[in-house]
């Protein structure tokens, strides 16, 4: 269990995983990889506490990166990225800049112990957690590459709130666009691998939101790639669907992180 700060001294936390053998004397410098979700709080004392169980067996499961250890990847897994408003302010009033704290204070964190090349870093998640890839790679610079996993990137077409945001499209246009990578695609330059399940019944998540996306970033001339799992709604199932998520994930990894 790795516990840090962020700059405004909210405690966050995170599960570190190193190669097996990894040698803490000579301290390879390895690629990270940081899996995380965005939650909201209106407080920073809720914010800054951690549910996580430092004697939990390691929990490997499809929707993670923990496999990428046995690959040579240093793992950052569930990375805390709290969003937090406190008082009269709401937590998205604020949320690009708290999450951009958050990936800072987590690189940092990892690169403090010496373990990794900075500019080795990718960033993943699921949902809300794709949501939140795009828009740290279309925001920043601290990424080599990010996996964005059935998310939503245009709020315009989940108009009446999305996650805790109880106000809708026509209470504040500005959040809505503000909130949408969508919008920002002509600031990506950073590869980013969209994956997502055709038959996506979630009603924040429909198909469409990464195929347009997808078009958005290929027009623009970002470095995208789209992957589309036949039958498969917001979460995976099917075993040859589970297999090739893993091997484009992979193979993305190599060419990003180790310049395969």
């Amino acid at each position: 269990m790795l516990n840090y700060k962020r700059k405004d001294g909210v405690d966050l936390s995170g599960t570190l995983y190193l190669p097996a053998g990894y040698d803490f004397n000579k301290k390879e410098k390895l690629p990270l990889l940081i899996w995380a979700y965005p939650r909201e709080y209106k407080d920073k004392n809720t914010a800054s506490q951690s549910t996580a169980n430092p004697k939990e067996f390691t929990f490997p499961s499809y929707g993670s990166f923990i496999y990428w250890v046995a690959k040579g990847y240093a793992v950052l897994d569930n990375a805390a990225f709290p969003i937090v408003g406190e008082g009269t302010a709401e937590p998205n009033d604020t949320f690009i800049p708290q999450l951009i704290a958050n990936a800072e204070a987590a690189i940092n964190a990892v690169d403090s112990l010496g373990y990794i090349d900075r500019k080795k870093v990718a960033i993943g998640g699921h949902s809300y957690g794709a949501f939140m890839t795009a828009h740290l790679l279309s925001n920043t610079d601290l990424f080599a590459c990010g996996v964005a996993r059935s998310g939503a990137y245009n709020r315009t077409l989940t108009p009446f709130g999305f996650q805790s945001e109880q106000r809708n499209l026509w209470d504040d246009p500005q959040l809505y666009m503000t909130m949408s990578p969508f919008f920002s695609a002509d600031r990506m330059k950073t590869p980013i691998l969209l994956v997502h399940g055709s038959a996506d019944n979630n009603p924040g998540t429909f198909t469409m939101q990464t195929e347009r996306y997808f078009q958005a970033l290929k027009n623009l001339g970002a470095p995208a790639r789209m992957v589309i799992l036949p039958r498969e709604s917001h979460g995976y199932a099917a075993k040859e669907n589970i297999l090739h998520l893993l091997w484009e994930q992979d193979q993305f990894f190599e060419k990003y992180l180790k310049g395969k």
